[in-house]
């Protein structure tokens, strides 16, 4: 089985196929053909903002069909001993609460209803504040770019931390096409491909860091990202969010054990995935499980951008549209004797080919056709969006 989000469930899947180097022919056991539906919980309680929940059903390895989420349940917040906050569900299996400050001297929890009639509930926890972040920095190498980022409590309270990265880097394609192929004619192009785009990915290592051992609750230079040469990303501008969470040891072991399962996995005679549960129980049935850790911490975050122009004129320079040059020719005058025009543009430009027109070609004063490329060459939001993102400068 498999769940479906992110990084931090990944290692589910490690945990029921295993490939023995003797077999010659994929072997796929029922268990994992069709596993048990189990609930999915993926979000930490927001103690100063948002909280957003998503929650979906584990489902089989080899399956092809989007992930299982689960709808019209009913969520809240629970204080202990306090009141409720109710999350409220939009797009289907995304819980998301209000702007909470919950109270640091109470332990929260989750408390789920399902449309199916069952109950489920986190642990309560204690709340933890997050430290902000002191520094995002980032500096070159010989084996590329590497961001870091410090972080300090000087009441000596965190001890346990997490990161999530969120990145961003303009797109610029190679071609911007002056005509296009419309009701089987070419014509000028009425509306124009973006001259530029934004690609966005958020991490999926997991990234820890305790400092129980050091003499103060300091986080020195710790890597959250490294960026090797040549990359797209680099290309023009880049920025990165880094978020940081504050972890009770319970989170923290939860999470390194996550780590374990995802990065730790190499030959039969390596230390095999333990099993994932959390800290979220079924109430109305002790033996259905349920997968994921729901904490309770604030988030504290800081983005840098990077141009290219800040890096060595000799860094290695990739824009990701390498396989796109050079362009193709459709010439309407070959081969002898040509088909009519109006044909060779069909058969090059139909809905099917993906092909698009990028401009004329004239030989002797006279059109002899047209460049031409896929339509991954041309239009950069294949990769990414055309809208600017707020933070953009």
């Amino acid at each position: 089985m498999r769940a479906p989000h992110s990084s931090v469930f990944r290692a589910l899947r490690w945990c029921l196929a295993l490939a023995l180097p003797a077999c010659t022919d994929p072997y796929m056991p029922d268990v994992v053909k069709s596993p048990p539906s189990y609930l999915v919980v993926d979000g930490f309680l927001n103690s100063k903002g948002v909280t957003t929940i998503k929650l979906s059903r584990t489902f089989a390895v080899d399956s092809k069909a989007a992930p299982p989420t689960e709808n019209r349940a009913t969520a809240y917040i629970e204080e202990e001993g306090g009141p409720r906050y109710l999350l409220r569900e939009a797009p289907a299996g995304t819980y998301t609460s209000a702007s909470l400050v919950l109270n640091p001297a109470k332990r929260h929890r989750l408390h789920l209803n399902t449309f199916a009639g069952k109950q489920y509930a986190s642990d309560y926890v204690p709340v933890k504040t997050t430290p902000p972040i002191d520094a995002v920095s980032w500096r070159l190498n010989n084996a590329g770019l590497d961001i870091t980022v410090d972080a300090r409590d000087a009441t000596n309270a965190t001890q346990y931390y997490r990161w999530e990265t969120d990145e961003t880097w303009e797109i610029i394609p190679p071609y911007f096409p002056s005509v296009e192929y419309v009701n089987g004619a070419i014509r000028n192009i009425q509306v124009p491909f973006p001259r530029i785009c934004w690609g966005n990915a958020k991490s999926t290592n997991v990234l820890l860091y305790k400092t129980t051992s050091l003499a103060q609750d300091v986080v020195s230079d710790f890597r959250v990202r490294q960026l090797i040469p040549p990359t797209p990303l680099l290309y023009s501008r880049y920025s990165i969010l880094v978020q940081q969470f504050a972890l009770t040891k319970e989170e923290y072991a939860y999470w390194e054990l996550l780590r374990k399962n995802t990065e730790s996995i190499g030959s039969l005679f390596d230390p095999q995935p333990s099993q994932l549960t959390g800290n979220v129980r079924c109430l109305s049935n002790s033996a259905d499980l349920a997968l994921g850790f729901v904490g309770a911490h604030s988030r504290t975050e800081k983005r840098i951008l990077i141009s290219r122009t800040e890096l060595p004129r000799s860094w290695p320079v990739s824009d990701g549209y390498e396989d796109c040059v050079p362009p193709d020719t459709v010439f309407l005058n070959r081969p002898l004797p040509p088909p009519p025009p109006a044909q060779t543009l069909e058969i090059n430009f139909n809905r099917f080919t993906g092909r698009l027109p990028i401009n004329a070609v004239f030989e002797r004063g006279s059109l002899a056709g047209y460049t031409a490329k896929k339509r991954e060459c041309i239009d950069c939001r294949v990769r990414g969006t055309s809208v600017k993102p707020s933070y953009w400068p």
